[in-house]
């Protein structure tokens, strides 16, 4: 077999696994800047953050129960913010591995769970169902970039 034969055979597996690795790439930009936006709100802006999800109560255990006292929303923006922060590298540096892909599902299936039974349970507001149809939105790319992969 002659070296261009060779070339030709092998570009068109070149070729999806540019664009399996191009999709994965976008979905890293995407729910890595979705993350990295919403977790930073509530620690630049308490107050907005509260006016639209709704009060908590996570300040309530503190002697002074001001907004700056919102150690669980502060920690859920943070580890939040890191994942954002991760995701952001990853598509940066086009580094989409099995670990990264896994945290990213992960981060979004958990997400979803907690916003639909806690709304379920009226333990936080349903503005919250909004953030659970996002996170479906990012699993969906998800499936479909792990699908595209296979497929090539």
């Amino acid at each position: 077999m002659s070296t261009s034969t060779a070339a030709a055979i092998h570009r068109p597996a070149a070729r999806a696994r540019d664009e399996a690795s191009a999709w994965v790439t976008a979905m890293l930009w995407l729910q890595g800047l979705y993350y990295f936006v919403t977790g930073v709100w509530p620690l630049i802006s308490i107050e907005t953050f509260l006016m639209v999800t709704g009060p908590k109560t996570d300040h309530l255990q503190s002697p002074t129960q001001g907004p700056a006292d919102h150690w669980l929303v502060m920690t859920v923006g943070v580890m939040i913010t890191a994942v954002g922060a991760s995701l952001l590298t990853a598509a940066w540096t086009r580094a989409g591995s099995a670990a990264i892909v896994v945290l990213a599902v992960a981060a979004a299936a958990g997400l979803t769970g907690i916003d639909v039974v806690y709304v379920y349970r009226r333990v936080i507001d349903p503005i919250y169902l909004a953030d659970a149809a996002a996170e479906v939105v990012l699993i969906m790319g998800w499936l479909a970039a792990l699908v595209m992969g296979r497929s090539r």
